[in-house]
Parts: structure tokens; sequence; C-alpha cells
């Protein structure tokens, strides 16, 4: 027979009240957010309802004080400030929901203060490492063309892994040195293609590159068109192609630097380091907001000193 583990000094806390049920159903219903997430609000939810009962409080009579001590004891509890934030954004939400349907007055939680923690950034890769990673790639093997094509259209022009694999061979213009690129939203944009870059393609686009990796008979007309295949002759995909870029990482003692944004991020940061305007940046990756392009690129310091001193008429000493 099973024992009963209950600790009779800590009872479980009741359910959560309605209007967090309320929030929950709209979530799902309405916003479609996944099982997952449902779950962690849930939790985050409930941690809060227990806050709020043991001070004989609820969602309707908390106040901006009971919120900012809400944030105290989390904090005191020892969460990392991502953590707590993470709880607020359940809190806020379900407060501001509750606002919107007319079932509070006010919002408690819009004035609080909430720990505010920094977007990470991936380390870009030096210029020598990048360098390092591309000359991993050996060969002239059909897939040694490919990885080496793959990698210097990644780098050189800062597109996302799953715009990459979204390459159709009508998107691309070598002549012109130009592709257009699908981002989110399907967003569509127009991106240089540099030299280096554009010379992998054509290498790639030879008899001997993609011509060799062309099965007998395609499976779908996707697949024909791919800019980029697999060793199936299919659309490569995204895991595909990070397997492609994670290989050849390993190959150039790189691996442990590498993550899904880090060609990406080294791309905006090194055209940063050499003088690129920043809303040139914006719009070669293909961000909406300007506010994106300096969370994701990081200015060297110095970098900025040598621009302010040599640009501000008061800056010399």
């Amino acid at each position: 027979m099973a024992s009963d583990t209950t600790d009779p000094a800590k009872p479980e806390r009741a359910a959560l009240p309605f209007e967090a049920e309320d929030f929950l159903t709209w979530l799902a219903v309405e916003k479609g957010r996944a099982a997952n997430t449902l779950a962690a609000y849930r939790r985050d939810l409930a941690r809060y309802a227990g806050f709020l009962d043991d001070r004989s409080l609820t969602t309707d009579s908390a106040t901006t004080g009971d919120i900012a001590d809400f944030v105290h004891v989390l904090r005191a509890e020892g969460l990392a400030d991502s953590s707590v934030s993470r709880i607020m954004v359940a809190v806020r939400g379900m407060h501001r929901f509750l606002v919107a349907e007319g079932l509070l007055p006010a919002d408690p939680t819009a004035d609080a203060e909430v720990p505010r923690t920094g977007k990470g950034l991936p380390k870009p890769l030096t210029e020598a490492e990048i360098e390092l990673l591309l000359d991993a790639v050996q060969g002239s093997s059909p897939a040694a063309r490919r990885d080496r094509a793959m990698l210097e259209v990644l780098y050189g022009t800062g597109l996302r892994i799953s715009e990459l694999v979204g390459l159709s061979l009508g998107d691309l213009d070598l002549q012109a040195q130009l592709l257009r690129a699908f981002g989110k939203g399907a967003k569509e944009r127009v991106v240089p293609v540099g030299r280096l870059a554009a010379d992998a393609l054509f290498a790639w686009l030879e008899p001997a590159g993609r011509g060799a990796m062309e099965p007998e008979r395609w499976k779908s007309r996707t697949d024909t068109e791919a800019l980029f295949l697999n060793s199936r002759g299919g659309r490569l995909s995204r895991q595909g192609a990070w397997g492609v870029v994670k290989r050849h990482g390993m190959a150039a003692g790189l691996a442990a630097k590498l993550s899904p944004h880090v060609l990406r991020h080294s791309c905006a940061t090194h055209m940063l380091d050499h003088g690129a305007d920043i809303r040139t940046v914006q719009e070669l990756l293909g961000h909406a907001s300007i506010t994106t392009t300096q969370i994701y690129t990081k200015v060297a310091t110095d970098r900025l000193w040598s621009v302010y001193q040599d640009a501000h008429p008061r800056a010399a000493s």
C-alpha cells in the first residue's frame, strides 16, 4: 500500500481563482498558446495566488504596493531576476486581461518595478575564426561545394537559417549579386551577395555541385526549386543545415562557440566594426525595429569612442 506523503503542516493550495482560469482559457482558445506554455503560466499564477491567499488578498484588491511586495518575496527566496521577470509576465498578463474584460477597474502591475533582464547576445566569432570555419571545408565534392556556399552566404548576408533553407533557385540573381529572402511574417527583402559568397554559389550550381546531387526523380516541386539540397536530393532542412555548420565548426575547433545565430550576429557585428550604418544593418538583417538591431548587434566600445572623437567638435582634449 502506498504511503501518504502529504505534509499535514503544508496543506495543498486551493485551485486557481476563476479569474486566472478565465485568463488561461483565453490564452488557449484565443491566443493558441502551447500546452507547455499554459502549464508554465499556471505554475506562476499559482505562486501568485498563494501569495495573495497568505495575505487575505484577491486579484481585485491587490495594489501596486502588494505587487512590489510579491516581487520582493520572490527575490528573497533566491530566484534569479530572469525567473522573477518570467513570473511577472504571467501576473501582468492576467491583470491586463482582467482590465480589458472589464473585470478590474485598474491594473496594479502597471507601475510596479520588475527586474529587467537583458536579452542574451550570442558572442560573435572573430574575423580570424570566421576564416578558420570557412577553411574547414575541404575539397570540391558536391557536398563540399554546397557547404562552402552555405557558410559564405550565412556569414556574407546575415540570413537566418530558416531563410537560407527556404531559398529557391528563382530567389537568386548571381549576375546582379542579389538574393530575395523571406523573413518573419513572410516579409520579403532583397539582400546583396558579396563576391566570395557569389563565387561559392557559382561553384555549387555547376554540374559537379548541385547537378551531382539531383535525384533521378524529384519527389516534389519544392525540391526541384530548392537552392540547397540534401544527400537524397530533397530540400535541405533547417536541422540539416545546422548539422553542416556544426560539423565544420567542430573541424575548425569552434564547436563550443557556434549557435543558431552566431554567423548572423558575426556578420552584423563585423559590418558595424568596419563602419556600417546601423540602419543599413537593420535593412540587411530584416529587422522591423531599429531597437532589435541595437540589441542584436554589439558595437565595440573602442569603435564608439573612435567615431565620437572623430565626429564631435568638443571630443578632442
